[in-house]
């Protein structure tokens, strides 16, 4: 093996009942630098990272660590030579403290008792040398997301690994704690340690990565040089087919106003807000994480209530008192929370599909289970459901085919108004292109199309007008996307700038 190569796997193969989940795929990281590994959903990107931390046997290939044949036996063996990883799903224990979950299975001592003192101090030391002020004694459970995602790459730190693997590490953090994250990775990176970087997000990996790695289907495609590479034949690479636009956006003409708010307010979460939305048009809604964009508009699709101010849907005054009342005069959302709210986890697909529909379907309640197969079928080809039928479990499929079935269901109770709440976010590139293609169809038809995303690209790429939030408040309206900027959007989402501009 060459030098410049701290981690060398070699043809590592590993097959699943009827499935080859890893088929001879080849991975080369160097000393010092961030490496990412990319692939749609099933591509084998967390098999292939299962087999690295001892999670999986492989059944076949090599995998060497600083020139040495290695077999790892654990995750306990693969942290003890020099690999951590951090999972998207994260997995604290949550009443226990931050110390404590850092330093567990490996406390510090004094006589025959775990040193607490050294462990609160240690922990304030590491948090603080990767620039965060978190009190070591705070319990996992009254953290955010975002702060356990933080502690969870502490944890990886305090291993002293060579290799970090973080899985999807920006999935649920905001953008300053992105970059926060990226100064952290450019630092570790400094001292020696290499870093493997699986996501999804195209702009992430060409600010951080020096290589990427490409699979797809359990296959090794190939290996390259950031500099060596444009983003359009990184898609090509991914989904194995030229995309001539990831964003099919089809500017147009918008029609009347079919939703219209009047200054909208839920106290101490979002005030006054005022906006029209109309028919045919997809109307982008940017913002940090915590500007109020998601609780604005569960406002509207009634699963919450305001203080204050008035919704007009086709010039009459609504408040809707649940989301099945909001279904019925035509207005839905697809939440962002796709295992919480979006979906019922332990139900079959067709079940799913048909949760919001049986009364259009079966106004007199007698249900027809052939029927219900007939929708089903049709809602899986007309949304490329990857699954045998509609009788699997939705919680076995993919990210992307599970954001599938959440807007086969509410699309097919036919609204007016269609809300999508972070509608790509964990979900591979090949699986966005579909999701683009079907708003672009919905406003084509005359529907009013409205889109909450964290991902500039995506605003931009898709909306005809951008209306920007900021800690509440309503901080810019862009009604011509032509010539805006990320950084005009990102100084009204910082509330540095309010004006409407044209």
């Amino acid at each position: 093996m060459s030098s410049e190569y701290i981690l060398e796997m070699t043809e590592i193969k590993k097959h699943f009942p009827g499935v080859k989940a890893l088929d001879g795929v080849n991975l080369k990281v160097k000393k010092g630098e961030v490496h990412a590994l990319m692939g749609e959903n099933g591509a084998g990107k967390s098999t292939l990272m299962k087999v690295l931390s001892g999670i999986y046997r492989p059944d076949g290939g090599t995998i060497r660590l600083k020139g040495e044949e290695m077999r790892i036996l654990n995750p306990n063996d693969a942290i003890k030579k020099g690999l951590a990883m951090i999972h998207q799903e994260l997995t604290p224990v949550p009443h226990m403290t931050i110390a404590e979950n850092i330093f567990l299975g490996k406390e510090q001592r004094k006589g025959l008792f775990a040193d607490d003192r050294k462990m609160v101090k240690d922990t304030q030391e590491l948090l603080n040398s990767l620039g965060f002020s978190f009190d070591p004694r705070t319990r996992m459970e009254e953290l955010s997301v975002s702060r356990m995602q933080i502690v969870e790459i502490a944890k990886a730190v305090s291993h002293n690994a060579d290799i970090i693997i973080m899985d999807e590490p920006t999935s649920a953090i905001t953008e300053n704690e992105v970059q926060k994250l990226f100064h952290i990775i450019r630092d570790l990176t400094a001292k020696g340690v290499s870093v493997i970087y699986i996501t999804h997000k195209m702009d992430e990996v060409f600010q951080i990565a020096k290589h990427v790695t490409v699979l797809r289907d359990g296959q090794y495609i190939d290996s390259k040089p950031i500099e060596a590479i444009t983003p359009e034949e990184l898609v090509n690479m991914l989904v194995g087919r030229q995309l001539n636009e990831i964003y099919p956006k089809e500017r147009q003409q918008a029609g009347d106003p079919v939703l219209e708010v009047k200054g909208l307010t839920q106290k101490n979460v979002y005030k006054n807000v005022s906006f029209t939305a109309r028919k045919g048009e997809i109307l982008g809604v940017a913002g940090l994480v915590g500007a109020g964009r998601t609780e604005v508009f569960e406002t509207i699709a009634g699963i919450r209530k305001a203080t204050a101010g008035e919704i007009y849907l086709k010039g009459s005054k609504k408040q809707f008192s649940s989301p099945t009342e909001a279904i019925a005069n035509k207005v839905v959302i697809a939440t962002e929370d796709r295992k919480g709210s979006g979906l019922f986890q332990y139900l079959k697909i067709k079940e799913n599909i048909m949760a919001s529909s049986y009364q259009k379907f079966f106004p007199r309640s007698v249900i027809n289970g052939r029927k219900i197969n007939a929708i089903c079928d049709e809602e899986m080809n007309k949304f490329r459901i990857k699954a045998p039928d509609g009788n699997q479990l939705v919680g076995n499929l993919s990210g992307g085919n599970q954001q599938k079935v959440v807007l086969s269901r509410v699309l097919l109770t036919d609204p007016d108004v269609v809300i999508f709440d972070e509608p790509t976010r964990g979900i591979d590139i090949g699986a966005k292109s579909e999701i683009y293609k079907l708003m672009s169809n919905l406003a084509r038809e005359g529907k009013c199309v409205i889109m909450i995303s964290s991902e500039m690209p995506e605003i931009l790429g898709m909306s005809d007008r951008v209306m920007v939030m900021s800690e509440g408040k309503v901080t810019g309206v862009i009604e011509n996307t032509n010539d805006v900027t990320q950084d005009m959007i990102f100084q009204m989402a910082c509330g540095v700038k309010e004006k409407v501009v044209n």
